[in-house]
């Protein structure tokens, strides 16, 4: 457990420096290809990479809650829910998360932050509604486990970055198309430079959503193992599980940047021979088979 919370903060550094290359590189060729310097347009691209980290660092988890519709509440608002994330923060050992609820009849569920000391948890209201208590309290004790693993810092960040390098490839994209400039400078070399930089630019938002699906969905196993394991009882994991394999109930307001926060795909079933390709989750049955193997 204390190795996979030291890869995680490890892979958070990685996500950064790779989703900064990636920025840097846009930058250099929207220099080439406009002409300008290309020392500031790279520049342009950094300050703009270390801002947006920055806000993913602080503000992403505010930023996803928002997305997804979610509202706080207090102790006298649901008592129920509460006091079940307040036992389990006491088990985990972690400090309790801030709750939110999301106005959505479909069962999912989603922690975010940048650590325990700075996290929430939000919760649809129809998975509380649809759920038996232990069942909840195993979905629960999931999304703390993926608190205590930091894995909410590594899903808070991507957000912002996934984002930001669609929105410079695509302002790049757009001055290119409408400036009508061409440099002097094409010959042979720098037509193949740009040629490439054109390429790079057009496939950056899928080389960053090929880095947001390459942080490993094995995480979601090792939060369903320790959850189970703080709850005691996997069966009430697997059995929710079932529930929202069943149920198959979509999300309404739900964005692709965040769908990898969720406890399972909030756009409901994906077709098989999609599924392992692009999946931001684990096949629902393998996490069930793996749960009930530990029985």
């Amino acid at each position: 457990m204390y190795n996979q919370i030291t890869a995680n903060k490890r892979k958070s550094w990685v996500l950064i420096a790779l989703f900064f290359a990636v920025l840097i590189a846009i930058g250099y060729f929207w220099g080439l290809w406009s002409g300008g310097d290309y020392a500031g347009t790279m520049t342009f691209a950094g300050v703009i990479a270390i801002i947006m980290a920055l806000v993913g660092y602080y503000s992403g988890d505010t930023i996803a809650l928002k997305m997804a519709g979610a509202y706080p509440i207090t102790h006298e608002q649901n008592q129920y829910v509460w006091h079940l994330v307040e036992n389990l923060c006491i088990a985990q050992g972690i400090p309790m998360p801030k709750i939110y609820l999301i106005p959505d009849q479909a069962m999912n569920a989603f922690a975010t932050g940048r650590d325990p000391q700075h996290s929430s948890l939000a919760l649809t209201e129809g998975i509380i509604k649809k759920l038996e208590n232990e069942e909840l309290e195993g979905v629960i004790a999931h999304e703390l486990s993926h608190i205590k693993n930091y894995d909410i810092r590594l899903g808070t960040l991507v957000i912002i970055l996934v984002g930001m390098v669609s929105i410079m490839s695509n302002i790049f994209i757009r001055s290119r198309m409408f400036s009508g400039r061409r440099d002097s400078r094409e010959g042979n070399i720098g037509g193949i430079l740009m040629l490439a930089g054109f390429i790079l630019i057009i496939l950056s938002p899928l080389i960053a959503n090929l880095i947001k699906l390459a942080i490993s969905r094995k995480r979601e196993f090792l939060a369903d193992a320790s959850g189970a394991l703080l709850t005691r009882y996997p069966e009430g994991l697997a059995k929710a599980l079932e529930k929202i394999q069943r149920d198959n109930t979509p999300m309404q307001n739900i964005s692709e940047a965040t769908a990898h926060l969720y406890f399972t795909s909030p756009f409901g079933a994906v077709p098989k021979f999609l599924g392992k390709l692009f999946a931001t989750h684990p096949p629902i049955e393998e996490r069930i088979k793996a749960l009930r193997q530990t029985t």
